[in-house]
């Protein structure tokens, strides 16, 4: 039988199609059910630090398609989910999602409503900009929508919780760190072993905001 091509398809198209089929963190994640395998990083990095648990105010920026959201939904079943995206995201058990940009003004307000005024434990971010193959512009917006997600983050969070963020190693990653270590008591860098080894992406985990 001769394969379909599809000759419309960029190489960086078809290298993204060949690279999934061939990683096994995407087959865990269709066989497990996931929507996305950055489910297992989240999985990863939790079972090293165990700040994921039940019975928690937890905020999931960025969420769609919904990977993260999915682990937090097995395990706060009992706390509060506030997924959030520009993009639209399917339903999940135990998740309430808002269809939001978290930079809008009237954000902070929907937030404190949805909480009941209460502080949040953990905030989660697992966003990044759309590449666009310039590996120094991509980490720069990256990082700077990261610094927002900090910046929110100290207007939510309680004294004692954490904040899970993305970020890439490059350009302005050091204003980044800065900042999170000015606001936060304890950070810490990691790359979970489902992070591809050639990608920039890192996390931070940031612990216990600085009170002031």
């Amino acid at each position: 039988m001769e394969k379909f091509k599809n000759k419309n398809l960029r190489a960086s198209s078809k290298n993204w199609i060949s690279r999934q089929s061939s990683d096994p963190y995407s087959r865990l994640a269709k066989k497990e059910g996931y929507r996305s395998r950055s489910a297992f990083k989240l999985i990863d990095i939790n079972k090293k630090f165990n700040f994921l648990k039940n019975n928690l105010n937890i905020m999931d920026l960025g969420s769609s398609p919904g990977g993260w959201s999915q682990v937090i939904s097995n395990v706060n079943k009992n706390g509060k989910n506030l997924s959030v995206d520009i993009l639209q995201m399917e339903k999940i058990k135990n998740i309430f999602f808002f269809k939001k940009d978290f930079n809008d003004v009237d954000f902070l307000k929907f937030v404190d409503d949805f909480f009941n005024n209460s502080k949040v434990d953990l905030v989660l971010s697992d966003m990044a900009v759309n590449t666009t193959g310039n590996r120094d512009l991509d980490a720069f917006k990256t990082n700077s929508l990261a610094l927002e997600v900090v910046n929110l983050s100290k207007n939510v969070l309680k004294n004692k919780s954490y904040l899970l963020l993305k970020f890439f190693t490059g350009r302005d990653d050091d204003i980044l760190i800065k900042a999170v270590k000015d606001f936060f008591e304890k950070t810490i860098r990691i790359k979970p072993d489902s992070s591809r080894k050639d990608s920039r992406e890192m996390y931070l985990l940031c612990k216990n905001l600085k009170t002031v």
